[in-house]
Protein backbone atom coordinates (compact mmCIF):
# COMPACT_ATOMS: atom_id res chain seq x y z
CA UNK A 1 0.00 0.00 0.00
CA UNK A 2 1.23 3.41 -0.90
CA UNK A 3 0.28 6.29 1.95
CA UNK A 4 -0.26 9.96 1.13
CA UNK A 5 3.44 10.85 1.51
CA UNK A 6 4.15 8.99 -1.42
CA UNK A 7 1.36 10.16 -3.66
CA UNK A 8 2.83 13.27 -5.55
CA UNK A 9 0.63 13.74 -8.18
CA UNK A 10 -3.37 12.90 -8.70
CA UNK A 11 -4.78 11.57 -12.24
CA UNK A 12 -7.83 13.07 -13.08
CA UNK A 13 -10.16 10.39 -15.67
CA UNK A 14 -13.25 12.80 -16.34
CA UNK A 15 -12.05 13.60 -19.46
CA UNK A 16 -11.27 10.32 -20.78
CA UNK A 17 -13.66 9.66 -23.22
CA UNK A 18 -14.04 12.89 -24.36
CA UNK A 19 -10.63 13.12 -26.12
CA UNK A 20 -11.86 12.68 -29.68
CA UNK A 21 -14.06 16.24 -29.04
CA UNK A 22 -11.92 17.76 -26.88
CA UNK A 23 -11.43 21.00 -29.16
CA UNK A 24 -15.12 21.15 -29.09
CA UNK A 25 -15.44 21.35 -25.31
CA UNK A 26 -12.73 23.40 -24.90
CA UNK A 27 -14.41 26.20 -27.13
CA UNK A 28 -17.01 26.13 -25.31
CA UNK A 29 -15.96 25.93 -22.07
CA UNK A 30 -13.52 28.96 -23.07
CA UNK A 31 -16.40 30.76 -24.16
CA UNK A 32 -18.85 29.92 -20.51
CA UNK A 33 -15.94 31.23 -18.83
CA UNK A 34 -15.29 34.47 -20.98
CA UNK A 35 -19.24 35.05 -20.27
CA UNK A 36 -18.70 34.56 -16.82
CA UNK A 37 -15.99 36.74 -16.35
CA UNK A 38 -17.77 39.49 -18.19
CA UNK A 39 -21.27 39.32 -16.89
CA UNK A 40 -20.30 39.39 -13.35
CA UNK A 41 -17.56 41.86 -13.71
CA UNK A 42 -19.65 44.31 -15.33
CA UNK A 43 -22.17 43.67 -11.99
CA UNK A 44 -19.24 44.62 -9.90
CA UNK A 45 -17.89 47.83 -11.59
CA UNK A 46 -21.56 49.26 -11.98
CA UNK A 47 -22.28 48.59 -8.12
CA UNK A 48 -18.86 49.85 -7.54
CA UNK A 49 -18.62 52.92 -9.09
CA UNK A 50 -22.46 53.72 -9.06
CA UNK A 51 -22.96 55.85 -5.73
CA UNK A 52 -26.48 54.83 -5.71
CA UNK A 53 -25.99 51.41 -5.20
CA UNK A 54 -23.79 51.26 -1.91
CA UNK A 55 -26.92 49.86 -0.45
CA UNK A 56 -26.88 46.74 1.35
CA UNK A 57 -28.89 44.30 -1.21
CA UNK A 58 -26.28 45.41 -4.17
CA UNK A 59 -22.96 45.51 -1.65
CA UNK A 60 -24.32 41.45 -0.86
CA UNK A 61 -25.13 41.21 -4.63
CA UNK A 62 -21.87 42.49 -5.38
CA UNK A 63 -19.86 40.08 -3.02
CA UNK A 64 -21.91 37.11 -4.47
CA UNK A 65 -20.48 37.81 -8.08
CA UNK A 66 -17.04 38.13 -6.57
CA UNK A 67 -17.16 34.77 -5.36
CA UNK A 68 -18.51 33.50 -8.69
CA UNK A 69 -15.24 34.43 -9.94
CA UNK A 70 -13.54 33.05 -7.17
CA UNK A 71 -15.11 29.71 -7.46
CA UNK A 72 -14.65 29.47 -10.62
CA UNK A 73 -11.02 30.08 -10.87
CA UNK A 74 -10.79 27.40 -9.12
CA UNK A 75 -11.53 25.01 -12.01
CA UNK A 76 -11.92 26.45 -15.61
CA UNK A 77 -8.22 27.46 -15.85
CA UNK A 78 -6.76 23.80 -15.07
CA UNK A 79 -10.19 22.31 -17.19
CA UNK A 80 -9.51 24.17 -19.80
CA UNK A 81 -5.66 23.45 -20.13
CA UNK A 82 -6.30 19.59 -19.41
CA UNK A 83 -8.52 19.70 -22.60
CA UNK A 84 -5.52 20.65 -24.95
CA UNK A 85 -3.29 18.15 -22.82
CA UNK A 86 -3.06 14.20 -23.25
CA UNK A 87 -2.50 13.84 -19.65
CA UNK A 88 -4.98 14.65 -17.32
CA UNK A 89 -2.59 15.20 -13.74
CA UNK A 90 -2.89 17.51 -11.29
CA UNK A 91 -0.11 17.97 -8.02
CA UNK A 92 -0.85 16.87 -4.66
CA UNK A 93 -0.85 20.46 -3.26
CA UNK A 94 -2.47 21.26 -6.03
CA UNK A 95 -5.21 19.11 -5.79
CA UNK A 96 -6.23 20.45 -2.48
CA UNK A 97 -6.11 24.37 -3.25
CA UNK A 98 -8.28 23.20 -6.17
CA UNK A 99 -10.28 21.47 -3.32
CA UNK A 100 -9.64 24.38 -0.84
CA UNK A 101 -11.28 27.27 -3.47
CA UNK A 102 -14.02 25.43 -5.21
CA UNK A 103 -15.16 24.21 -1.76
CA UNK A 104 -15.02 27.74 -0.08
CA UNK A 105 -16.96 28.94 -2.74
CA UNK A 106 -19.43 27.01 -2.64
CA UNK A 107 -19.76 27.27 1.19
CA UNK A 108 -19.47 31.21 0.84
CA UNK A 109 -22.44 31.39 -1.76
CA UNK A 110 -24.60 29.64 0.68
CA UNK A 111 -23.87 31.68 3.26
CA UNK A 112 -23.99 34.66 0.95
CA UNK A 113 -27.38 33.83 -0.13
CA UNK A 114 -28.28 33.21 3.31
CA UNK A 115 -27.82 36.77 4.08
CA UNK A 116 -29.40 38.38 1.26
CA UNK A 117 -32.55 36.40 2.99
CA UNK A 118 -32.00 38.48 5.92
CA UNK A 119 -31.98 41.77 3.89
CA UNK A 120 -35.14 40.98 2.26
CA UNK A 121 -36.63 40.05 5.07
CA UNK A 122 -36.15 43.31 6.69
CA UNK A 123 -36.75 45.02 4.67
CA UNK A 124 -40.22 43.80 3.85
CA UNK A 125 -41.09 42.87 7.38
CA UNK A 126 -39.78 45.85 9.18
CA UNK A 127 -39.28 48.31 6.32
CA UNK A 128 -39.50 51.51 9.40
CA UNK A 129 -36.76 49.42 11.00
CA UNK A 130 -34.74 48.92 8.33
CA UNK A 131 -31.74 51.05 8.08
CA UNK A 132 -31.43 50.73 11.99
CA UNK A 133 -30.95 47.26 11.61
CA UNK A 134 -29.38 46.73 8.65
CA UNK A 135 -25.88 49.61 9.64
CA UNK A 136 -22.42 49.66 8.09
CA UNK A 137 -21.30 47.35 10.99
CA UNK A 138 -23.89 45.19 10.58
CA UNK A 139 -23.11 44.73 7.00
CA UNK A 140 -19.52 44.45 7.97
CA UNK A 141 -20.24 41.67 10.26
CA UNK A 142 -22.20 39.98 7.59
CA UNK A 143 -19.19 39.98 4.98
CA UNK A 144 -16.52 38.76 7.41
CA UNK A 145 -18.60 35.98 8.70
CA UNK A 146 -19.79 35.12 4.56
CA UNK A 147 -15.96 34.68 3.77
CA UNK A 148 -14.14 33.57 6.73
CA UNK A 149 -16.81 30.79 8.00
CA UNK A 150 -16.33 29.40 5.02
CA UNK A 151 -12.63 30.08 4.47
CA UNK A 152 -12.23 27.73 8.26
CA UNK A 153 -14.56 25.44 7.69
CA UNK A 154 -12.76 24.40 3.92
CA UNK A 155 -9.43 24.36 6.06
CA UNK A 156 -11.07 22.21 8.69
CA UNK A 157 -12.34 19.91 5.86
CA UNK A 158 -9.01 20.14 3.55
CA UNK A 159 -7.08 18.78 7.21
CA UNK A 160 -9.03 16.17 8.08
CA UNK A 161 -8.63 14.75 4.55
CA UNK A 162 -5.15 15.46 4.11
CA UNK A 163 -3.93 13.19 7.10
CA UNK A 164 -5.26 10.47 5.37
CA UNK A 165 -3.22 7.64 4.23
CA UNK A 166 -4.11 6.58 0.59
CA UNK A 167 -4.67 3.33 -1.32
CA UNK A 168 -4.88 5.32 -4.92
CA UNK A 169 -4.35 8.65 -6.86
CA UNK A 170 -7.09 7.98 -9.64
CA UNK A 171 -9.64 11.04 -9.32
CA UNK A 172 -12.93 9.95 -11.83
CA UNK A 173 -13.90 13.42 -11.72
CA UNK A 174 -12.91 16.55 -13.80
CA UNK A 175 -11.71 17.92 -10.98
CA UNK A 176 -9.99 17.94 -6.78
CA UNK A 177 -13.08 16.62 -4.88
CA UNK A 178 -12.54 16.03 -1.18
CA UNK A 179 -15.10 13.11 -1.09
CA UNK A 180 -12.89 11.06 -4.25
CA UNK A 181 -9.93 11.54 -1.96
CA UNK A 182 -11.20 10.49 0.87
CA UNK A 183 -12.40 7.58 -1.14
CA UNK A 184 -8.75 6.84 -1.97
CA UNK A 185 -8.05 6.06 1.72
CA UNK A 186 -6.51 3.04 3.31
CA UNK A 187 -8.06 3.35 6.89
CA UNK A 188 -11.13 4.20 8.49
CA UNK A 189 -12.97 7.41 7.44
CA UNK A 190 -15.70 7.93 9.72
CA UNK A 191 -14.08 11.30 11.70
CA UNK A 192 -14.18 12.51 7.57
CA UNK A 193 -17.80 11.21 7.16
CA UNK A 194 -19.34 12.62 9.88
CA UNK A 195 -17.93 16.13 9.55
CA UNK A 196 -18.95 15.68 6.59
CA UNK A 197 -22.72 15.09 7.51
CA UNK A 198 -22.13 17.97 10.18
CA UNK A 199 -21.53 20.55 7.48
CA UNK A 200 -24.18 19.70 5.06
CA UNK A 201 -25.95 19.86 7.63
CA UNK A 202 -25.18 23.44 8.78
CA UNK A 203 -25.90 24.03 5.52
CA UNK A 204 -29.73 22.61 4.88
CA UNK A 205 -30.27 24.95 8.37
CA UNK A 206 -28.92 28.10 6.47
CA UNK A 207 -31.66 26.88 3.45
CA UNK A 208 -34.19 26.24 5.96
CA UNK A 209 -33.48 29.72 7.31
CA UNK A 210 -34.10 31.28 3.92
CA UNK A 211 -36.94 29.41 3.47
CA UNK A 212 -38.83 30.77 6.82
CA UNK A 213 -37.73 33.75 6.16
CA UNK A 214 -39.59 33.92 3.14
CA UNK A 215 -42.85 32.36 4.64
CA UNK A 216 -42.73 36.04 6.70
CA UNK A 217 -41.78 37.69 3.28
CA UNK A 218 -44.53 36.19 1.59
CA UNK A 219 -47.54 36.74 4.22
CA UNK A 220 -46.19 40.60 4.33
CA UNK A 221 -46.79 40.67 0.32
CA UNK A 222 -50.01 38.85 0.91
CA UNK A 223 -51.22 41.76 3.10
CA UNK A 224 -49.65 44.61 0.91
CA UNK A 225 -50.05 45.48 -2.66
CA UNK A 226 -46.70 47.55 -2.56
CA UNK A 227 -44.83 44.90 -0.47
CA UNK A 228 -45.83 42.48 -3.14
CA UNK A 229 -44.76 44.90 -6.29
CA UNK A 230 -41.42 44.79 -3.79
CA UNK A 231 -41.19 40.99 -4.23
CA UNK A 232 -41.59 40.97 -7.62
CA UNK A 233 -39.10 43.68 -8.19
CA UNK A 234 -36.41 42.49 -5.33
CA UNK A 235 -36.69 38.67 -3.78
CA UNK A 236 -37.76 37.22 -6.98
CA UNK A 237 -34.33 37.27 -8.52
CA UNK A 238 -32.84 36.08 -5.00
CA UNK A 239 -35.30 33.51 -4.50
CA UNK A 240 -34.33 32.25 -8.27
CA UNK A 241 -30.79 32.48 -7.36
CA UNK A 242 -31.29 30.17 -4.28
CA UNK A 243 -33.58 27.21 -6.43
CA UNK A 244 -31.03 27.17 -8.84
CA UNK A 245 -27.97 27.08 -6.63
CA UNK A 246 -29.19 24.52 -4.06
CA UNK A 247 -30.72 22.21 -6.66
CA UNK A 248 -26.95 22.54 -8.88
CA UNK A 249 -25.60 21.02 -5.86
CA UNK A 250 -27.66 18.69 -4.88
CA UNK A 251 -27.08 17.09 -8.09
CA UNK A 252 -23.19 17.72 -7.57
CA UNK A 253 -23.37 15.57 -3.80
CA UNK A 254 -25.94 13.09 -5.51
CA UNK A 255 -23.81 12.26 -8.31
CA UNK A 256 -20.07 12.31 -5.62
CA UNK A 257 -21.73 9.73 -3.18
CA UNK A 258 -24.49 7.40 -5.59
CA UNK A 259 -23.16 8.13 -9.60
CA UNK A 260 -23.38 5.41 -11.43
CA UNK A 261 -20.66 4.95 -13.72
CA UNK A 262 -23.23 3.60 -16.55
CA UNK A 263 -23.92 7.11 -17.15
CA UNK A 264 -22.76 8.82 -20.17
CA UNK A 265 -19.48 10.46 -19.22
CA UNK A 266 -20.50 13.82 -20.89
CA UNK A 267 -23.57 14.25 -18.31
CA UNK A 268 -21.48 12.72 -15.60
CA UNK A 269 -18.92 15.31 -16.37
CA UNK A 270 -22.25 18.07 -16.64
CA UNK A 271 -23.68 17.12 -13.40
CA UNK A 272 -20.29 17.37 -11.63
CA UNK A 273 -19.68 21.06 -12.82
CA UNK A 274 -23.10 22.19 -13.42
CA UNK A 275 -22.97 24.37 -9.82
CA UNK A 276 -19.67 25.92 -11.58
CA UNK A 277 -21.63 26.98 -14.69
CA UNK A 278 -25.33 27.72 -14.52
CA UNK A 279 -25.38 29.88 -11.14
CA UNK A 280 -21.95 31.95 -12.04
CA UNK A 281 -23.61 32.68 -15.43
CA UNK A 282 -27.51 33.37 -14.58
CA UNK A 283 -26.64 34.98 -11.28
CA UNK A 284 -25.63 38.60 -12.65
CA UNK A 285 -28.25 38.21 -15.80
CA UNK A 286 -31.15 37.26 -13.46
CA UNK A 287 -30.62 40.28 -11.00
CA UNK A 288 -29.07 42.33 -14.41
CA UNK A 289 -32.60 42.17 -16.06
CA UNK A 290 -34.97 41.79 -13.22
CA UNK A 291 -33.87 45.01 -10.94
CA UNK A 292 -34.35 48.37 -13.28
CA UNK A 293 -32.13 50.15 -10.58
CA UNK A 294 -28.97 48.11 -11.81
CA UNK A 295 -30.08 47.82 -15.95
CA UNK A 296 -30.06 51.61 -15.74
CA UNK A 297 -26.82 51.87 -14.26
CA UNK A 298 -25.27 49.46 -16.87
CA UNK A 299 -26.45 50.73 -19.50
CA UNK A 300 -24.83 54.02 -18.20
CA UNK A 301 -21.45 52.66 -17.55
CA UNK A 302 -21.25 51.45 -20.97
CA UNK A 303 -22.75 54.64 -22.43
CA UNK A 304 -19.79 56.45 -20.30
CA UNK A 305 -17.46 54.00 -21.80
CA UNK A 306 -18.42 54.84 -25.78
CA UNK A 307 -18.37 58.41 -24.77
CA UNK A 308 -14.96 58.21 -23.96
CA UNK A 309 -13.60 55.74 -26.46
CA UNK A 310 -15.18 58.84 -29.08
Amino acid sequence: MQNYSSVTVFTLDGLNETASHKYIFFAFTLLAYLLIWLFNLTLIITIIIEKTLHEPMYIFLCNLCVNGLYGTAGLYPKLLADFLSDSHVISFSGCFLQIFVIYSSVMCEFTILTVMAYDRYVAICKPLQYHSIMTSLTISKFLLISWIFPFCESTLSIFLTFRLPLCGSHIYKLYCENYSIVKLSCVDTTLNNVSGYIFILMHVSEALFIVYSYIHIVRACVKSREESSKFLQTCFPHLFTVIIFTTAIVFDLMYSRYGSKTIPQALRNFMAVEFQVIPPLLNPLIYGLKLSQIRRRVMRVFSREVDILK
